[in-house]
């Protein structure tokens, strides 16, 4: 069993500019005809998780938000996967993920969600605005720092 963080951003975005951001080492995996494209990189040793990067269309996301239900269907979008070990200490791979995650943010635009283990959501960014949810998952990891709040 692991611990997986997905990042989804709405829209058709080229995978490589996504990639270039989640990991720079990331290699577009061999494709066959009926497959979507994938970008992934082993990045346990460095960073603590592996990497996944790939397209889809008509998404459905839900997920707990702080007690209530969460539902989000973008047409299009681009998932960002994030896997640790389970086993691993989570002091090296979650700020090394919250990292990559801020440069995602920084550098795209679009409406985005931060899921955890598929259960729980962590962040929204809808038309600009980010919103965490789960403020004890943020003050565990400092994750903060990354990202402050957007009252910070």
């Amino acid at each position: 069993m692991a611990i997986e963080y997905r990042l989804t951003l709405e829209g058709d975005i080229p995978l490589e500019q996504v990639a270039a951001l989640a990991a720079p080492e990331a290699t577009e995996a061999p494709a066959s005809p009926d497959a979507p494209r994938l970008f992934t990189a082993d990045l346990y040793d460095r960073y603590g998780y592996a990497v996944s990067v790939y397209a889809g269309r008509n998404g459905y996301y839900d997920a707990e938000d702080d007690g209530s239900d969460w539902e989000w269907e973008p047409e299009t979008y681009v998932n960002v996967s994030f896997r640790m070990a389970k086993n691993d200490p989570s002091e090296k791979g979650t700020p090394n993920m919250v990292a990559a995650m801020a440069r995602i943010l920084a550098g795209r635009p679009e409406d985005t969600a931060l899921v955890l283990n598929g259960n729980w959501l962590l962040l929204t960014r809808v038309n600009g605005a980010i919103r965490k949810s789960r403020q004890s998952w943020w003050t565990t990891y400092d994750a903060d720092k990354f990202i402050p709040h957007p009252s910070e």
